[in-house]
């Protein structure tokens, strides 16, 4: 698709693809975060492949480390044992991957 999309546009994309290949994908899955044993909050993944890899997308110039710290504690409320962050930027695809060290 190349650059400068927005990032709902490379998730419709990814989906396409991870679907064509058969690979079972959840978009856009709601997450509870339990703290205490009480939820304290929510958040939305925008991709879980195969129910243990959490796809989180960005459409920004450049990564952060506020990006990967997302992920990680996504990945902490999950007890998913990895995450991929793709950024979509304006050079090449970058590509982090993360895992999960409480598992």
């Amino acid at each position: 698709m190349g650059y400068g999309f927005l990032e709902s546009v490379y998730e419709k994309c990814m989906l396409i693809e991870l679907r064509k290949a058969g690979i079972p994908v959840e978009s856009q899955k709601s997450i509870k975060v339990f703290y205490e044993g009480e939820v304290v909050g929510d958040f939305v993944a925008d991709i879980v492949v195969e129910g243990v890899i959490i796809l989180e997308l960005k459409s920004v110039s450049k990564l952060s480390k506020v990006h990967e710290v997302q992920l990680v504690n996504y990945l902490v409320a999950t007890d998913l044992p990895v995450g991929l962050l793709l950024n979509f930027g304006e050079q090449e695809v970058e590509v982090k991957r993360k895992l999960n060290k409480l598992i």
